[in-house]
Order: C-alpha cells, then sequence, then structure tokens
C-alpha cells in the first residue's frame, strides 16, 4: 500500500498543507465573505419585515381605537337619539290622550244634554198624550162639560208632586 510508505509522508505533508492551505485561504477570502454577506442581507431583510409589521400592527391598533371611538360615539348619539323620540312619542301620546279625553267629555256631554232634551220632550208628549187619553175616557164616559185645558191643569198640578 503506497499510503503506509513512510518515504512518501514528506511529499503527502507538503501537498496536504498547501492544498489546506488554499482551501483555507479560498474559503477565508472568497466564499465565506460572499455567505456572511448574504446572511447579513437576509438578516436586514428580516429585520425590515419585523418594522413594517411592527408598524402595520400598530397602524392596525390606532385604527381598531379611531373604530372603537366612532362606535362608541354613534352608539351614544344613537341612545341619546333614542331616548328624545321616546320622550316626544311620550309627549304625544300624553297630548293624544288629553285631547281624547277632552272630546269624549265633549261627547259624552253633548250626549247626556241630548239625552236630556228627549227625556224632556217624551215626558211633554207623554203629557199630550194623556191629555187626550183622558179627555177620550172622559167623554167615552160621558162628560162632556170638562175641558181639555183643565185636564192639562190637573196634569201639571199632580206632576209637580
Amino acid at each position: 500500500m503506497p499510503q503506509l510508505d513512510i518515504s512518501s509522508y514528506p511529499s503527502q505533508l507538503f501537498w496536504l498543507c498547501i492544498c489546506f492551505f488554499s482551501m483555507y485561504f479560498i474559503m477565508a477570502k472568497l466564499i465565506l465573505p460572499k455567505i456572511a454577506d448574504i446572511i447579513d442581507q437576509r438578516q436586514r431583510k428580516i429585520d425590515d419585515y419585523i418594522d413594517n409589521a411592527a408598524k402595520i400592527k400598530e397602524q392596525a391598533e390606532k385604527s381598531l381605537q379611531k373604530y372603537q371611538n366612532a362606535l362608541s360615539k354613534a352608539t351614544q348619539e344613537a341612545d341619546k337619539s333614542l331616548s328624545r323620540t321616546q320622550e316626544e312619542l311620550n309627549a304625544l301620546i300624553s297630548q293624544k290622550q288629553e285631547e281624547l279625553e277632552t272630546e269624549l267629555k265633549n261627547k259624552i256631554k253633548a250626549s247626556e244634554e241630548e239625552i236630556h232634551k228627549s227625556k224632556e220632550a217624551a215626558l211633554k208628549e207623554v203629557q199630550t198624550i194623556s191629555a187626550h187619553i183622558a179627555l177620550e175616557l172622559i167623554g167615552k164616559l160621558g162628560i162632556s162639560d170638562i175641558k181639555e185645558a183643565e185636564i192639562k191643569t190637573a196634569l201639571k198640578k199632580t206632576e209637580g208632586k
């Protein structure tokens, strides 16, 4: 086996050192700086993305706060409007109820007056009819000297009692 031959060791060591240091030099001066630069660029992009995400999150929180403020203001205004409308409706209902009560009282009063007039008219007709009936009865009984005026006067006297 040629690897185990001691006479080739110095040559192998020489080429090992040359290959190792040339690879080390190539890696240290050419490849590793490029890799480090790429890693730095990626880290900067990641940091930029994180910063942008933080800014966007902050804007979203501000927008949410504005939305919540606007919503609470709108809710308060709606509540105020609702309470004003409720008060107006209550006032309108009270007014309409008062108008209806007044109208009903007037109608009841008018109806009572009409009933009273009808009652008086009926009572007058009852007197007239009673006088005619009494006159006819008296006539049928054969008494002719009593006049209608006397019967009406007698009915008025009994009505007052």
